[in-house]
């Protein structure tokens, strides 16, 4: 088995393809016979939107199993999607950060939650939001190891850069398991030479790091959400679908040591 089954998906910029690959690899590798459970960590609540978890399903979320005493297997929202559940992402999640502050080993409250439904599942992905907060400080604290989609843009390595010290220190405060596992180029304009060269600069800096598999800007993917469906479901023939489960069986590869099946 593994040592990583827990991820944190992880980017301070927002806007790179995060939420979207955290629904999509998800959505794949429940597909390939994996149960996968998704942790909507960001208060814009995008990742349960993407799976079509209705307001009326969130009373129970994230904010709840943090803060409200709700334990992990009460907040737990069975998708659409056999083998795909999701603690979604409620409204109160809003005002955790400022209530995290003063409570008590706040940097673990997530860690402590997941630790009683961990053995259900054979992968955990956390959703966090687009900035180093106290929630993405627990969703690192509870991981074993992060992915990073990165959009293929100017700045991209400068703030690669960055979350690496940020691993660096909670590896040493917080959780010596955590390790860099792997980055997901994203939204990659195969017209945009820049695109290629960030991309080349990625791959030159952190070599293995970086997946193989590299996710295009696609139409179809945007339009996805809006339907609260993952683009694997809203139009699985198009160049986004069709990445996305070559970079579910490149992570299988990696990370499961299992042949995916269907």
């Amino acid at each position: 088995m593994s040592k990583f089954r827990t991820f944190a998906l992880v980017n301070q910029k927002g806007g790179v393809g995060k939420t979207t690959t955290a629904v999509n690899l998800g959505t794949a590798l429940a597909a390939m016979g994996r149960t996968a459970l998704l942790i909507d960590l960001d208060p814009q609540g995008n990742c349960s939107t993407g799976l079509g978890i209705e307001r009326s399903q969130r009373a129970r979320g994230t904010y709840e199993m943090l803060l409200g005493g709700v334990p992990a297997a009460d907040a737990i929202v069975p998708s659409a999607i056999p083998r795909l559940s999701i603690v979604p992402a409620s409204v109160d999640l809003a005002g955790a950060e400022i209530e995290l502050v003063n409570t008590e080993r706040r940097e673990h409250l997530l860690s402590e939650a997941l630790a009683s439904v961990a053995g259900r599942f054979d992968y955990i992905l956390i959703d966090c939001p687009p900035s180093l907060n106290l929630l993405t400080l627990n969703a690192l604290v509870a991981s074993d190891a992060l992915l990073v989609p990165l959009q293929t843009e100017f700045y991209a390595l400068e703030g690669l850069s960055y979350l690496v010290q940020t691993v660096d220190r909670v590896k040493r405060a917080f959780n010596p398991r955590l390790e860099l596992a792997g980055i997901i180029l994203t939204m990659f304009d195969r017209r945009n030479t820049l695109s290629a060269a960030v991309g080349q600069d990625v791959r030159t800096h952190f070599a293995a790091k970086v997946f193989e598999t590299i996710i295009p800007r696609n139409v179809r993917v945007s339009e996805a959400p809006s339907h609260g469906l993952p683009v694997l479901i809203y139009d699985p023939r198009c160049l986004g679908a069709q990445a996305y489960i070559q970079l579910a069986a490149e992570f299988l590869k990696r990370f499961d040591g299992v042949p995916a099946s269907g």
